[in-house]
């Protein structure tokens, strides 16, 4: 594998600058501006105009990208009355991510390109209470079964149970999970693969995926809720991910919404995640989470829901119509379009995020 670095902070899409300071940044500006192209590309000329930039800065830098193999011409553009201007265009197989999800009873890993396309995807069982080692072990023997021969590996992303420390690496008090409580994922597993590592809460990786990724949904604000093994949310704000000041934004679960309703792992009585858990079927589960949802809506008056975790993906319908009816109009209600890989392409998309200037 070729190491390269990854990293990178929540933020908003950020313009060119003519500054030698900052010729990183302004390749990341280009880069991120021929992703979102695709396969039409873009001129020169057009790079220039979108990011402020001059037409020779933009030469200098798409010709650095050109000789690292990130950048390609694409053809000539239909004349207008002049030259014919040549279009540029990104080279997704120029280099890859990892994406990795940790959840409680399954580990999945995928490789991508630089579009965020699935290249190779493992899925194996994973008993995430069987001690940090043996979990450890088994994520490094998954991600070097990955056919990364030869490809420029960019870094790992990891989207791991929350809650933790998206800065640090760090995992918090995990439901059901103490032993993880302090421990530093992000250090451990960048020891174990030899790659730069990023660590964030699976439903934040999945909402950046959302945002960011190749289904992106380019709204301003929404709410990610994902119901598997757990239930918890995924917030994006004026188009960044919310994480709050003490990284603990999106314990959605954890509201409480009966004071006598059963125990849940983390301590307390009647949370929404206890009772969806124990809910007898999906249509009671399913109605739980419009009220937990509606609850959101009111509370933070954002443009849209996006539904997704293996409960939900297992049967859909009794979740799009009970939350639609509970969270009522003009608030869109919708299933992920990334399906059941949702949560490992923002893993992978946290490594991406940052090479186009986005977090």
């Amino acid at each position: 594998m070729k190491r390269n670095r990854a990293g990178g902070d929540e933020g908003h899409e950020r313009h060119g600058a003519n500054l030698a300071a900052l010729r990183d940044h302004n390749s990341e500006v280009l880069l991120g501006l021929l992703r979102d192209a695709a396969g039409n590309g873009a001129s020169r000329a057009e790079l220039a105009r979108r990011t402020g930039l001059t037409p020779q800065a933009v030469s200098k830098i798409t010709a650095r990208l050109r000789e690292a193999g990130l950048v390609t011409e694409a053809g000539r553009r239909a004349s207008t009355g002049g030259k014919p201007a040549t279009a540029l265009r990104l080279v997704p197989e120029g280099a890859h991510a990892v994406g990795v999800r940790l959840d409680r009873a399954a580990l999945t890993v995928i490789l991508v390109d630089l579009a965020g396309t699935v290249v190779a995807e493992r899925s194996v069982p994973l008993s995430f209470g069987a001690g940090a080692g043996t979990v450890l072990d088994v994520v490094a023997a998954e991600v070097a079964a990955l056919p990364v021969t030869g490809r420029t590996v960019l870094g790992v992303g990891v989207a791991a149970p929350g809650p933790l420390d998206h800065r640090a690496g760090v995992l918090g008090q995990v439901t059901g999970f103490p032993q993880w409580d302090g421990f530093p994922l992000r250090e451990a597993l960048a020891e174990r693969l030899s790659l730069p590592v990023v660590v964030d809460k699976d439903t934040n990786a999945a909402a950046l995926g959302l945002l960011r990724g190749p289904h992106a949904h380019r709204a301003d604000s929404f709410a990610y809720l994902h119901l598997g093994s757990g239930l918890g949310a995924g917030l994006v704000f004026d188009g960044a991910v919310h994480r709050g000041a003490r990284t603990g934004a999106g314990e959605f679960g954890h509201q409480v919404l009966s004071l006598d309703g059963p125990e849940c792992g983390c301590g307390r009585r009647g949370c929404l995640e206890a009772l969806c858990l124990a809910a007898p079927g999906p249509a009671e589960a399913a109605r739980l989470l419009g009220v937990g949802a509606a609850n959101l809506v009111r509370l933070l008056d954002i443009d849209r829901v996006v539904l997704g975790g293996e409960r939900v993906l297992a049967d859909p319908r009794p979740y799009l119509a009970e939350v639609r009816a509970a969270v009522g109009e003009p608030v869109p209600v919708e299933l992920t379009p990334s399906g059941p890989r949702t949560v490992a392409e923002g893993a992978a998309e946290l490594v991406l995020a940052p090479v186009f200037g986005r977090g």
